[in-house]
């Protein structure tokens, strides 16, 4: 028997950054918009718990217990009183190392996944629960939509969008690790009051609206200064989008991923042939939101 799960990708339209706590975190107002790039997790019985990865980059993905699908059926199965007797198969569409949460949607699909697999019968508080202890950016992957994350990102508020976004999504030559682009934004940040974050009602008003030009010039992320001293070339990807007419240039996240806002579908198509023959990145993914969470197939 196998139930397979399709999770989408994320976006930070805002990421207002706080100092680090005592537990090292850092208190987040982060507004998520889930788009349309997906993996698919499949869960299937066997006689122990194995995980194994396809399509792009999958060479990068840690096939052991440390991988958040592992630990996700492993914390399922603890809960409730069983073996975590299940093959877990990563069909892989979203950037590995990317900024997008791919690590983090798989951990998602496999928790739904094993939960119909299973019949664990797990209530929604429950999965989500699970997701926040799996990491910050896991509970998102299960809601998906669009939703303010406070706390370090888990605690979740829906919010509402009125429209469709277009976006271009520029792959870099390699990745960047969450932790360090946070320690350089400790570094950068040494000796200045950081304040406390909190989400932008134009960015919440944009989004609403479904205003494409209004959230462009609403969308920020504190991480953007540490993931360019640590990669500088991004900045070269961001000035080509811009150049080529996107509305808006960010880093996803934490990088190394860089997301273009367009007005629509031929603006974006334009924004990602130019991003394309530039010379500045790997590849380049088009993708709309919101985007469904993830989603029982």
């Amino acid at each position: 028997m196998s139930v397979t799960v399709r999770v989408p990708a994320k976006v930070n339209v805002q990421l207002a950054v706080g100092a680090a706590r005592a537990d090292g975190f850092h208190e987040l107002a982060n507004v998520f918009l889930a788009v349309g790039l997906y993996d698919e997790v499949t869960g299937t019985s066997a006689d122990e718990l194995r995980v194994t990865c396809a399509g792009p980059d999958a060479a990068q993905v840690p096939l052991d217990r440390t991988n958040l699908a592992a630990r996700a059926a492993l914390a399922l199965a603890e809960r409730h009183g069983r073996v975590a007797d299940v093959h877990l198969h990563i069909a892989k569409d979203i950037p590995v190392a990317g900024g997008m949460a791919g690590g983090s949607a798989d951990g998602a699909g496999a928790l739904l996944a094993c939960d119909a697999l299973w019949g664990t019968g797990a209530s929604r508080d429950e999965l989500l629960d699970i997701c926040a202890e799996l990491g910050s950016d896991v509970p998102f992957s299960l809601i998906g939509g669009a939703a303010l994350g406070t706390g370090r990102g888990e605690k979740l508020t829906p919010l509402e969008v009125g429209g469709t976004f277009h976006w271009v999504f520029a792959m870099a030559e390699r990745g960047l690790s969450t932790p360090a682009v946070f320690r350089e934004f400790d570094r950068l940040a040494e000796g200045r009051d950081i304040p406390e974050p909190a989400a932008s009602p134009d960015v919440l008003a944009a989004l609403a609206k479904g205003d494409p030009d209004a959230l462009a010039a609403a969308v920020t992320n504190d991480l953007q200064p540490a993931a360019l001293s640590l990669f500088p070339e991004l900045a070269d990807t961001l000035a080509a989008g811009r150049a080529a007419g996107a509305l808006a240039a960010l880093v996803s996240g934490s990088g190394p991923t860089t997301a273009f806002l367009a007005r629509d579908p031929g603006s974006a198509a334009a924004v990602a042939e130019a991003l394309r023959t530039s010379g500045t990145c790997r590849t380049v993914r088009l993708a709309t939101s919101p985007a469904a969470g993830a989603t029982v197939l």
